[in-house]
């Protein structure tokens, strides 16, 4: 009859177009077990047969073809057998997850142990009751439930002890010794097709006595832990949902109000929640049950962090609780070096930084983060980069911080400083190692392998790691760690310049500013300032550009700093050039190209000479532009800075244009965007694809050139027409 049920149940499934992952998805089975039943390999139940007559619109008669008298038959012989408690409503996502649980309990995955291993509130519970509910029947002698995360002093001993009454040993029966009872327990699971689910297993000794090689015998344990020394296991690591699917379940189970919330509250809201199954409960819960409280209400309540914890706690329900227990467990250097992490503003970092956050030597700080990777209360991203999700680090800062000194904090925090400085600084001088440094930088760090060794590995652990670093600069500010803030933010600067990040330059600048301005340091206010200044001025703001060089200039004046002056000069001079103040500009360019000259700054002469060589191509001054332009270009060339090259290269482009010369004009953009791709420049390759498209558009060839602006504006988005001429052009067609 089953074979019937299932030939059938796939002919009305493929009539009306519905796919096997589609259809999984509709009913809230296993893909696998679907597959099985249309195969006739494993039974169908009446619920399941229900539910697929219901979403076919069967009318009851895929529902006939169950055996009912086969069904009543095995439910009346299993009633006091059967122990499982149902799984969690609105159960959403873990297809995959579900596939291989089913693939294990039907045999097609070897093993007679499956364990379900998360952080808490990852739903593994809820995952391996639904795994085992999909395959219930193939158990016909049992499916126990079982709770291993009981007080006891011999866990595994009472496990044996209740799962032999179970099976109907009598009391007197059982053996005193642990393993006699063992034995015993084997030798009842001779020839039965039985199921135990071990749930919240502390220890792989408390499973290990229940283990046996009856094929008919399966156990599913959920774990905190990973169990590691239970060698044949297969191992089923259980994340957070997926967006999706967490909000899915968001949806609902918050009622009315949340299925009819915007997309992008819902997702803010479980984002907030880390997208785990228990914190995605609890606050649906906490909307269904308060009438007046709005998604919006709830999602800008669940954004402090400081009060996320409170709220996701129901009074039966607590991630703090599930939290507090995984903790227990933790060594007290474990539970230090969780309270620590706490500390580092963002959700990943290095071994290395780690290790200098907890002043541990490597190795050390290696065994321990592999505890706490046991515990799931972090994550390796790779074998030297962790992560610790979001309700972990809040967890940690609100619990296990406060319960450290004061002064270890403090230290802690200052060795997590320093060692972003330290790194940023190196990577910094890999990016571009001609920079003029100021000697009042801190420079002498203890020698520490930095975790990147040339100009590319620096550039990626940058974008991995500037965020982090900018939240650094406001963790010094607040410490009153001033001159870390204003170092810090200084040795980010070409970074975001090479990556027009405007928005994290001016914002880690103005708390150099406030530092500088608090210890009094008129040097580091000159350095902040003028590096704000240029921040401005880069994405096109003129005036406030002006205002800081000139604050700048007037600081480095009282200082008498002939360095400062003249770079102050040029910024200045600069800002002129894009104000259309042509000769007002060339006057401070020449003035700074002759000091930089005559101090033997070639980098910053080289640039002072590009400016003129812009200069003189808005003054249509071709051949000495052009010039002008291909001699920074070789001495740039000549100093390995290749992003300056492309720069002196599209300056050349420009200068050819200006005059009509679009044959050499062409030349030139096509080099620059050919040098471009090899310095990491999406705004100078942009500059010249749209260059390109404007030779394009002169020519009548309008179609050519949309399509080179589309991918200029593909690599950057729309260019400053203030700053550059090529996007004036464009602008103007």
């Amino acid at each position: 009859m089953n074979h019937h049920f299932g030939s059938e149940l796939r002919r009305r499934r493929t009539e009306q177009e519905i796919g096997l992952n589609e259809f999984s998805r509709i009913i809230s089975y296993s893909r696998g077990h679907l597959s099985r039943v249309e195969r006739g390999i494993a039974p169908a139940t009446r619920k399941f047969a229900a539910l697929c007559d219901q979403s076919l619109g069967a009318q009851g008669e895929l529902l006939a073809l169950v055996d009912d008298a086969t069904g009543k038959k095995r439910r009346s012989n299993m009633r006091t057998l059967f122990g499982l408690p149902p799984f969690p409503s609105h159960f959403s996502g873990r297809s995959e997850e579900l596939r291989k649980i089913a693939d294990y309990l039907t045999g097609r995955t070897e093993g007679s142990l499956c364990v379900l291993s998360g952080m808490p509130g990852s739903g593994k519970t809820g995952l391996g009751l639904r795994g085992a509910w999909d395959t219930a029947d193939l158990f016909p002698d049992g499916c126990f439930f079982l709770d291993a995360g009981q007080e006891s002093t011999d866990v595994a001993r009472d496990l044996l002890h209740s799962l032999l009454r179970l099976l109907g040993v009598p009391e007197t029966q059982l053996p005193s010794r642990s393993d006699a009872l063992a034995n015993l327990w084997r030798s009842r699971l001779s020839g039965k097709r039985l199921l135990v689910i071990l749930d919240d297993v502390r220890s792989a000794a408390h499973v290990a006595p229940l283990l046996s090689a009856e094929p008919g015998f399966k156990i599913i344990v959920t774990s905190r832990t990973r169990l590691r020394a239970l060698d044949d296991a297969i191992r089923l690591p259980v994340d957070v949902l997926d967006s999706a699917a967490a909000d899915a379940l968001f949806r609902a189970i918050g009622g009315e109000r949340a299925a009819r919330a915007e997309d992008r509250t819902v997702r803010a809201v479980v984002d907030h929640c880390g997208r785990l199954p228990l914190t995605v409960r609890i606050a649906a819960a906490r909307l269904r049950s308060a009438t007046m409280l709005t998604v919006d209400e709830l999602e800008s309540r669940l954004s402090y962090e400081t009060h996320r914890l409170e709220l996701l706690d129901d009074g039966d329900r607590s991630v703090t609780a599930a939290l507090t227990l995984s903790c227990d467990g933790l060594t007290a250097e474990q539970r230090r070096l969780l309270a620590l992490l706490a500390l580092y503003p963002g959700p990943g970092t290095d071994l290395r930084t780690v290790a200098a956050l907890a002043n541990v030597v490597l190795p050390r700080v290696s065994l321990l983060l592999d505890g706490l990777a046991d515990a799931h209360l972090i994550t390796y991203e790779s074998t030297q980069r962790i992560t610790v999700h979001g309700l972990v680090r809040q967890f940690a800062r609100s619990l296990l911080l406060p319960r450290l000194a004061i002064e270890e904090q403090r230290a802690a925090t200052r060795r997590l400083l320093e060692n972003g400085l330290r790194f940023a600084v190196a990577a910094d001088k890999l990016l571009t190692p001609q920079r003029y440094r100021p000697p009042v930088l801190l420079d002498d760090f203890a020698t520490v392998a930095a975790p990147f060794d040339d100009r590319a590995t620096g550039l990626v652990w940058l974008e991995s790691e500037w965020r982090s670093l900018v939240a650094l600069c406001h963790t010094a500010a607040e410490s009153d760690l001033y001159s870390l803030c204003w170092q810090l933010a200084f040795a980010l600067r070409d970074f975001f310049f090479l990556t027009k990040r405007w928005g994290p330059w001016i914002e880690t600048h103005v708390r150099a500013v406030e530092c500088a301005q608090a210890a009094g340091s008129r040097a580091w206010l000159a350095i902040s300032l003028s590096n704000l200044g240029v921040a401005h001025s880069d994405r096109g703001d003129l005036t406030m550009a002006a205002d800081y060089f000139k604050q700048s200039l007037v600081l480095y004046q009282e200082l008498e700093d002939d360095h400062g002056i003249v770079n102050a000069i040029s910024n200045l001079a600069w800002t002129e050039l894009y104000f259309g103040n042509h000769q007002q500009a060339m006057d401070g360019m020449r003035t700074a190209l002759s000091y930089y000259r005559r101090l033997g700054n070639t980098r910053n002469a080289a640039i002072a000479l590009r400016g003129v060589a812009l200069l003189e191509a808005e003054m249509e001054l071709c051949p000495a532009a052009v010039e002008h332009a291909r001699e920074a270009r070789t001495e740039f060339h000549a100093l390995g800075l290749d992003l300056d090259v492309v720069m002196s290269v599209n300056c050349a482009a420009w200068a050819y244009f200006r005059v009509g010369d679009h044959h050499a004009a062409r030349a030139c953009y096509e080099e620059a965007l050919a040098l471009a791709e090899g310095c990491d420049s999406r705004y100078e390759k942009a500059r010249a694809l749209t260059g390109l498209g404007n030779i394009h558009q002169a020519a009548d060839r309008r179609e050519a050139a949309e399509e080179l602006w589309r991918q200029a504006d593909g690599l950057y988005g729309v260019l400053e027409p203030i700053m550059l001429g090529e996007a004036r052009v464009r602008l103007a067609s």
